[in-house]
Order: C-alpha cells, then sequence, then structure tokens
C-alpha cells in the first residue's frame, strides 16, 4: 500500500490518475452512438432515469440536468415517478450491465415497448444486449485499458487510486454532463435558462 505522507500523495496520484482515463475516453468515445443517444433523449415523451449505488447517483445527477433543460424527466424508483409508456426512453447507467435490478427494470421497459439506452463499460453485457443505444464508457484499466505498467501499479497499491468502480463511474457523471453541454447546443438553451428550472429552497 501507499504509505500516507502529509503530502498527500495519493490525493494528488488519484486525481491525475482519473482525469488521464477520463482524456482517454473522450479520445475513443463512439460519436454514433451518442448522437443515437442524444436523438432519442430529443424524441422522448418523457425520460427516465436508472441505476444502483453510486452508478444510481450518476443517473440522478443526470436527470436533475435534464430537469433544467425543460425536458420531462424522472428517476426510476421516486414515489412521484409516473408508469413508462412506449414513447418514452428509459436510460440505464451500469457498469457492469449485470446489476440484476437494473436489467430487469431494462427488460420490463423493453417488453412495454419504450427505447432503453445503456451507458456501460460492457457492451455483451444482459442491458447491453437488449438496448436500443448503448454507449460505453470503459471501466476498470485492468478490464478495459491496456496499460503498460498495470503490473507495475498494481504491485505499488495503485488500484487504491481508483478502487472498485471509481473510473466508471466518475467517467460516467462527466460524459452525461458534456450529452448537457451538446443538448443546449440542440435546443438553443442559455445556461441562464437551466437557472430558472434549479431549486429555489436554496
Amino acid at each position: 500500500m501507499i504509505n500516507e505522507k502529509n503530502d498527500c500523495r495519493a490525493t494528488k496520484a488519484s486525481m491525475n490518475f482519473i482525469a488521464e482515463h477520463i482524456k482517454m475516453v473522450a479520445s475513443k468515445l463512439d460519436t454514433g452512438s451518442v448522437s443515437d443517444l442524444l436523438d432519442n433523449i430529443m424524441g422522448a415523451k418523457k425520460i427516465f432515469l436508472v441505476g444502483a449505488g453510486r452508478s444510481g447517483l450518476a443517473a440522478r445527477a443526470f436527470a436533475m440536468r435534464l430537469m433544467h433543460l425543460g425536458f420531462k424527466v424522472h428517476v426510476v424508483g421516486e414515489t412521484t415517478a409516473p408508469a413508462v409508456q412506449p414513447e418514452d426512453l428509459v436510460i440505464a447507467v451500469s457498469g457492469s450491465g449485470e446489476t440484476a435490478s437494473v436489467a430487469n427494470l431494462g427488460a420490463i421497459a423493453k417488453k412495454i415497448g419504450s427505447k432503453l439506452a445503456t451507458i456501460t463499460s460492457n457492451k455483451e453485457s444482459t442491458l447491453g444486449n437488449i438496448s436500443d443505444v448503448v454507449v460505453i464508457i470503459p471501466g476498470r484499466p485492468k478490464e478495459d485499458l491496456d496499460y503498460e505498467d498495470y503490473q507495475e501499479r498494481q504491485m505499488m497499491g495503485y488500484p487504491q487510486l481508483a478502487p472498485l468502480g471509481t473510473l466508471f463511474e466518475i467517467s460516467a457523471i462527466v460524459f452525461l454532463d458534456s450529452v448537457i453541454s451538446e443538448l443546449m447546443l440542440r435546443t438553443g438553451a442559455s445556461e441562464a435558462e437551466l437557472k430558472m428550472h434549479h431549486t429555489i429552497f436554496e
């Protein structure tokens, strides 16, 4: 393990490690699948976000920004969420694409006839295989990246710089916030208009 130091070496190394990963994700992003996602968002009557754990938090953050843009958006599981209809879009966020609760909800959405889009690291997953749109966001380097020095990083304790699903979850948040930028261009919305939809209870 990396010894704790007063200079917060691990904190700085983790931030740089994650930033490098996000740059790689951006450089390899499949713009075709992103464009399909944007088209489906623009054409949906209502949009539903679903995810579990930290991926669920990324989904909720995206739902909030979509609301700021004026879209009719809901988070699956909230008591005020209405029923999903065939003209709606369900967006699932799952690194593995195999989270049982999320995959089951995705299957239900497809059975209803709505469109299903998935943000995942694993295209050949349960969610990936049933989705109309799949956007690949690579996750852990051991699983998805070709780092020549991975073994050296592992020996030095570097997996603690981005444990478990950290790389996917943070990359998903950055990607989805970037999708908001593209939607602002498509809709002509300004930051001032987003602010109008922001909570007044602050």
